[in-house]
C-alpha cells in the first residue's frame, strides 16, 4: 500500500528482502493479482457499453468500429463479456495459488531459518527468556506473517489497482464530475494513517501478551505434577486467567480502534457516492454528460469508494503481520555471542588433553562462580570433582563444551584454545551425562542413539548393556521401541539416567563427562554401572563430578572445589590423609564419626 511509510528498517521492506529469492514468483502473483482486479472492475464499464448500445443504438462506442447492427453489436459484448469472465476467473487461479504457495513456502523457511538462529544462540539467551515466549514467535507469529501473505498482499495490490484504474477513468470520461468522487480520497487517506499509527503499538502490545500467556501455558504443563501435588489448580486458573484477561484486554484496546475506523470510512464513502449520483445527474441532465457515461460513474464510484471502507481491514491484517515480522526479525538479529571457531579438531585424532589456565567466570549481573582457576587434565586420565552445592563443579563442565565464555583465561583441548576450535567438533568429542538427564519423546533405542544416529542395533544395546540398562529395557513393554513420553516421564529418574549413560557411550568420545551420573541410581546399580565405567573410560578423558565420594574414589586424581577455587586435590588415599573437607564429606557419608 503507498500510503503506508517503510524505512530501511521497517518491518515490511525486511520481508520482502527475505522474500528475495523468490522474486519472480512474487512479481508473477503480482500481475495476474493486478490483471484480476482489472478484468474484476470491466463489467462496470461493460454496462456502460451497454447503456450506450441501448440508448445511441447505431451511434454507440462499437458502431464507431464498424458494427452498427444493433444485434452484432449486443454480440460482440456479450462475447466480451464472456471472455472477460473468464480471464478473470483464470487470473485468480493463477494468483490464488501463487501467492498461498509463497506464503507457506516463506512460512516453513522462515520458522527454519528462526529456529537455526536460536540453536546457535547462547545458553544465557534461554535462561533470560521464557520458553513460550520463544514458542510464540516461532508458531504464532510466522503463521501470522502466512496469513497476511496468504490473502493480505493481494487484498493490498488490488486496493491500489482498484484506486489507480477507476480514479484514472473518472479523470478520462468525465473530468469535470470526477472530481466530487475522488474529494473523499485525501481524508481517507490521511485517516488512514493516523489509525495506522495508533494501531501499531497496540498490536505490538497484544503480541507480547500471547508470548505471556504461551509461556504460562508452557509452564503449567511441564509442572503438571508439582501442580497438583501442591493443589495448587485453583492458583494456577487463577495466574492463567489474569494473562488471558490481559491479552484479552489488549485485543479489545486494538479491536475497539480497528473497528472504529469502519464506519467513519463508510461515512465519507456514502457522501461522495451522492455527491455522483446527484450532480452526475444534473450533468445529464443539462446535456454534459451522457447516459451511459453517467449509468458507468454511478455504478463504478462504489468500486472505488467502497474498497476504503475494507481498508480496516487490510490495515488490521497488515498492522498484525508487521508486529509479528519485528518480533521474529528480532530473534534473527539477535546477535550469536558464542561464534564458532576456524580450526579443526577431528574425532579420530583428538586426545583428549585438557587444560584450564586461570580462568575467571561469573554469570551476568552476579559474583564470580571462578576464580582464577587452573586445571590440568592429561589424556587418557580419570580425574574427580567434589564440592559443596554451589561451588563451581558444573559450570567448568559447561564452559568446556561452550555452553558459556570465559571472562578472563583460557580453555585448551589437546593445546587448542577452545574458542578457535569449530563448536561441533569440539561437542563431538564431549560425550556429557547431566545431572538433569533430558530425554526426547520417542522410543529407547531412539534416546540412545540420539546424536549417533547411523549406529546399528547391535551397537545400541551394546552401549545399554555397558551402562546397566540392557535388562530394565527388556521389561519395558516394547522393549527398546518404548516410547518415552515427553523428558522421558515414563521412567524412573535412575532409569532415564541409565539410558544417559548408554547415550554418551555409544557416541564414544575422546572426553567423557559425568556430571552426577548416577546420583538417581540405588547403591547395587551404582556399583554395576562403575564396574562398567572403569572399562569403558579406559584410554579416555574422564571427567566426574560427584556428591557420592564412592563413585569417584578410584579417580586418577579427586579435585575439591570451593567458592570458585581448587582448595584440595590428591588420590582419595591421600586427600583422607589431609584431614581436611574432603575427609570431613567422607567421614559423614561412610558413617565414620
Amino acid at each position: 500500500m503507498t500510503s503506508l511509510p517503510v524505512t530501511k528498517n521497517h518491518p515490511l521492506l525486511r520481508l520482502l528482502h527475505y522474500a528475495k529469492n523468490y522474486r519472480l514468483q512474487v512479481w508473477t502473483a503480482a500481475t495476474f493479482t493486478i490483471l484480476n482486479k482489472i478484468f474484476d472492475l470491466a463489467p462496470s464499464y461493460l454496462i456502460g457499453v451497454a447503456v450506450d448500445i441501448a440508448v445511441e443504438k447505431e451511434n454507440s462506442i462499437i458502431a464507431k468500429i464498424g458494427i452498427t447492427n444493433i444485434i452484432g453489436q449486443l454480440a460482440i459484448l456479450s462475447l466480451l463479456t464472456l471472455l472477460i469472465w473468464t480471464l478473470e476467473s483464470l487470473s485468480e487461479f493463477i494468483y490464488d495459488r501463487l501467492w498461498r504457495n509463497l506464503a507457506q513456502t516463506i512460512q516453513h523457511e522462515l520458522r527454519l531459518d528462526a529456529y537455526s538462529h536460536l540453536q546457535e544462540l547462547e545458553l544465557s539467551y534461554f535462561e533470560e527468556r521464557s520458553t513460550g515466549t520463544l514458542l510464540s514467535i516461532l508458531n504464532d507469529d510466522i503463521n501470522q506473517l502466512e496469513r497476511f501473505l496468504d490473502s493480505g498482499a493481494a487484498e493490498i495490490l488490488q486496493f491500489i489497482t482498484t484506486i489507480l484504474a477507476v480514479g484514472g477513468s473518472f479523470l478520462v470520461i468525465a473530468p469535470n464530475v470526477a472530481w466530487l468522487a475522488i474529494l473523499p480520497t485525501p481524508f481517507i487517506f490521511w485517516g488512514s494513517l493516523a489509525f495506522q499509527k495508533r494501531l501499531a503499538p497496540r498490536y505490538a502490545d497484544v503480541r507480547d501478551k500471547a508470548g505471556f500467556i504461551n509461556s504460562r501455558l508452557a509452564n503449567n504443563i511441564s509442572g503438571i505434577a508439582t501442580i497438583k501435588s501442591f493443589t495448587a489448580e485453583n492458583y494456577e486458573r487463577w495466574r492463567v486467567f489474569s494473562e488471558s484477561e490481559a491479552y484479552r484486554r489488549s485485543n479489545a484496546r486494538a479491536i475497539a480502534l480497528s473497528a472504529a475506523f469502519y464506519p467513519a470510512i463508510r461515512f465519507v464513502v456514502v457522501i461522495g457516492f451522492i455527491a455522483t449520483l446527484f450532480f452526475g445527474g444534473v450533468a445529464v441532465a443539462n446535456g454534459n454528460l451522457t447516459v451511459g457515461t453517467y449509468g458507468f460513474m454511478v455504478f463504478i464510484v462504489q468500486q472505488l469508494l467502497w474498497p476504503f471502507a475494507n481498508l480496516s481491514q487490510i490495515m488490521d491484517e497488515y498492522q498484525r503481520a508487521m508486529a509479528s515480522t519485528r518480533r521474529v526479525m528480532g530473534l534473527l538479529d539477535t546477535t550469536i555471542a558464542i561464534p564458532t571457531g576456524n580450526l579443526s579438531l577431528p574425532l579420530t585424532t583428538a586426545r583428549g588433553e585438557v587444560h584450564l589456565d586461570n580462568i575467571t567466570f561469573a554469570y551476568s549481573d552476579r559474583t564470580n562462580v571462578l576464580k582464577n582457576l587452573s586445571l590440568h587434565i592429561p589424556p587418557g586420565a580419570n580425574i574427580g570433582i567434589v564440592g559443596a552445592t554451589g561451588s563451581g563443579k558444573s559450570t567448568l563442565v559447561k564452559l568446556l563444551l561452550r555452553f558459556y565464555e570465559v571472562q578472563s583465561g583460557q580453555i585448551l583441548v589437546d593445546g587448542n584454545d577452545i574458542r578457535e576450535l569449530q563448536l561441533l567438533e569440539l561437542r563431538r568429542c564431549i560425550g556429557w551425562v547431566s545431572q538433569d538427564v533430558f530425554l526426547f519423546h520417542g522410543t529407547v533405542a531412539e534416546n540412545i542413539a540420539y546424536g549417533s544416529f547411523d549406529r546399528s542395533n547391535e551397537e545400541i544395546i551394546h552401549a545399554a548393556k555397558l551402562a546397566e540398562a540392557h535388562e530394565f529395557i527388556l521389561q519395558l513393554p516394547q522393549g527398546y521401541d518404548t516410547i518415552v513420553g515427553e523428558r522421558g516421564q515414563k521412567l524412573s529418574g535412575g532409569q532415564r539416567q541409565r539410558i544417559a549413560i548408554a547415550r554418551a557411550i555409544l557416541k564414544n568420545p575422546p572426553i567423557l563427562i559425568l556430571d552426577e551420573a548416577t546420583s538417581a541410581v540405588d547403591n547395587e546399580t551404582e556399583a554395576a554401572i562403575q564396574k562398567s565405567l572403569a572399562m569403558i573410560t579406559q584410554n579416555r578423558t574422564t571427567i566426574a563430578i560427584a556428591h557420592r565420594l564412592s563413585t569417584i574414589r578410584h579417580s586418577h586424581c579427586i579435585y575439591v572445589m570451593d567458592r570458585g577455587q581448587i582448595v584440595e586435590q590428591g588420590k582419595h588415599e591421600e586427600l583422607l590423609v589431609m584431614d581436611g573437607i574432603y575427609a570431613s564429606l567422607w567421614c559423614v557419608q561412610s558413617g565414620i564419626h
